[in-house]
């Protein structure tokens, strides 16, 4: 085995892949429904490393090769975030500073109970990262500490605690599943025959109901073509029109226009067709559906968009991204037309965009290097939370001029992904011979107690706070714990036990984006303590 280890250490890229490749089958493996996922790449670079060293092998990917991997990591999560994360920010302000104010707690208790335990501060803020299963904290942590190796020894022995312990707390969570009543309500498209003699304005309803509706179809008298919903357009006396949106708030509006029919205009496709199209040409991403005025250009509208697995409303205020695919409404004739102006082409899931990666990655590398004084010492965000911090602007804005900022998710998701399992087996080679020395020096039981007690703070905070506090129903909670976690595997989790329902993953993306900058900066402090 020791001429194995020897030709590994010789051929850096083929031991990252080798730790990738292998250590992702093994993260594939469940017990009753769980897996490590992507964490069992670090632990298989954490044990190789290891057994390397005590063949007296130095087997080691080289630091550049993890520093590239976390900065496209958490580019790309900005770049997905990005939308979704300043929205948030007005909506659920409380909730979002509840989940950094318990995040604060776990950390003030890291360093308390390290101190207590005669831990090296290096080693408590690691331990602290693993605790709440944070690889950029990590990154941020070896960078302010100037240590590469304490930072990552902590973080290995606490890290899997850290993934059982929410798991544990997301089981209590769901729990009361039964009693939610914040449950989403399903889209559903309804055809009415207006009997109302006011002439209400589509624009006016539309805002009326928060814009939670969309009406698709118009059709005036029985003999007249059926055309796409304009929101100029003022509906009279038995006209039949076409309302998407959640049921409630169809039954209301049908209630304030009329009946439902018995005609279904969206069944109707002599006049009006329908499709699903991608959106991959960058004239359409980056804009606003307002902006691209379809009604004018095409004669058409569209009634819902889907991003990853997820159908919203289709609101004049939402800002398209490549990749994104569009239900569109629109003349048959013109319909082709449509399709080849947003592109509709598997690219548009693929692109990489590799001017933004390159601009944002380098924007993010150098914001992450500026140096801001602090009493007693100079404090620097580090490459890790430059380049998410980048990243969310660049996926808010969408698009600069002629230049689309954000990225297709599918090929976001993907960079990520890839990204993250480079820094894992990068960080787990550098703390494989270290991590024998803490084991057989007995100091892992002291980094187990503390990473048990910060886990179980930021667990029983966020659980407490949410539910008694803001009324947070479980289903939702448990995909809180999962985005406050930062941890994909707690999410797979919640999503398995509760059927994929989408209040787990609102509650993830409604946390994940502050989680992920707020352990990044404890980390940095916790670091350079």
């Amino acid at each position: 085995m020791s001429d194995v280890f020897v030709f590994l250490a010789e051929q850096p890229i083929l031991l990252l892949f080798v730790l990738i490749g292998t250590g992702s089958l093994l993260g594939h493996v469940r017990v009753r429904g769980v897996g490590l996922g992507a964490a069992a790449v670090l632990f298989l670079a954490i044990g190789a490393s290891a057994w390397a060293a005590g063949l007296g092998v130095d087997l080691e990917i080289p630091e550049e090769l993890g520093t590239l991997g976390l900065t496209l990591f958490t580019f790309s999560v900005g770049i997905v975030s990005g939308a979704t994360f300043f929205s948030s920010l007005r909506r659920s302000l409380g909730q979002i500073l509840a989940m950094v104010g318990v995040l604060v707690v776990g950390a003030v208790v890291a360093v308390v109970l390290g101190a207590a335990l005669h831990l090296d501060p290096a080693v408590t803020a690691g331990a602290w990262a693993g605790a709440v299963t944070n690889t950029p904290a990590l990154a941020a942590a070896r960078e302010a500490a100037g240590d590469a190796t304490g930072p990552t020894v902590g973080y290995a022995v606490t890290y899997l605690f850290g993934v059982v312990g929410m798991l544990v707390a997301v089981t209590a969570a769901l729990r009361h599943r039964r009693e939610d009543t914040d449950a989403p309500p399903a889209l559903v498209n309804r055809t009415v025959r207006v009997e109302a003699g006011s002439s209400p304005r589509i624009q006016d309803l539309e805002e009326r109901y928060g814009d939670r509706i969309k009406f698709s179809r118009v059709r005036r008298g029985e003999t007249e073509p059926i055309r796409t919903a304009d929101d100029g357009d003022l509906l009279l006396v038995d006209d039949l029109v076409t309302v998407v949106g959640p049921a409630a708030d169809v039954d209301a509006v049908t209630r304030e226009l009329g009946h439902t029919s018995s005609h279904h205009l969206e069944v109707d496709r002599w006049y009006l067709d329908m499709r699903r199209i991608t959106v991959s040409d960058s004239r359409a991403a980056g804009h606003t559906i307002a902006e691209l005025d379809l009604p004018h250009r095409f004669g058409a509208t569209i009634s819902r968009v889907r991003r990853g697995d997820v159908d919203v409303v289709a609101t004049d205020d939402f800002l398209l991204q490549l990749g994104d695919r569009v239900r569109v409404i629109a003349p048959r004739d013109r319909m082709g037309e449509v399709s080849r102006w947003f592109g509709d082409s598997a690219r548009g899931l693929s692109d990489i965009t590799p001017i933004v990666l390159g601009l944002g990655m380098t924007l993010g590398i150098l914001l992450g290097a500026v140096a801001f004084p602090v009493p007693g010492r100079v404090f620097s965000i580090g490459s890790a939370a430059g380049t998410l911090v980048v990243g969310l602007v660049l996926g808010r804005l969408g698009r600069v001029g002629p230049l689309v900022t954000a990225m297709p998710y599918t090929a976001a998701q993907a960079i990520a992904e890839l990204g993250l399992l480079v820094f894992l087996a990068q960080a787990g080679s550098r703390a494989g011979a270290q991590i024998g020395a803490a084991f057989a020096s007995g100091e892992w039981v002291r980094i187990v107690l503390l990473g048990l007690v910060v886990t179980t703070t930021v667990a029983t905070g966020l659980y407490l706070v949410m539910r008694r506090l803001f009324r947070t129903g479980g289903t939702r909670l448990s995909g809180i714990m999962a985005g406050a976690q930062t941890q994909p595997a707690v999410l797979a989790f919640a999503n398995g036990r509760t059927g994929y329902d989408s209040r787990v993953a609102l509650g993830y993306a409604l946390v994940y984006p502050a989680a992920m900058i707020t352990k990044i900066l404890l980390g940095q402090v916790l670091g350079g303590l």
